[in-house]
């Protein structure tokens, strides 16, 4: 059983050097993020001149953010704290 938690929940996080608890602010927070450009994206779908550089801005935002965390990562500069 120790082993079914190990690999569901803790391999991933551990993996880009997270903790579960560190991993899942993370992850909410691109979710949030994600909400709102998908939702700029609708927006701009109804209203052309809305929401014009909104989504594509939050999706270069969150893919650069993921760059840089693997790079530190990579460098074993990001070290998981143990929560």
């Amino acid at each position: 059983m120790k082993k079914i938690i190990q690999t569901c929940f803790l391999d991933h996080p551990e993996s880009v050097g997270e903790s579960y608890f560190q991993h899942l602010i993370t992850a909410s927070g691109f979710s949030a993020r994600l909400i709102w450009a998908g939702l700029a994206c609708f927006l701009h779908g109804l209203f052309p001149f809305l929401c014009v550089k909104t989504g594509s801005g939050i999706i270069n935002q969150l893919h650069s953010s993921m760059l840089v965390h693997r790079a530190q990562n990579a460098n074993g500069q990001h070290k998981p704290s143990k929560v």
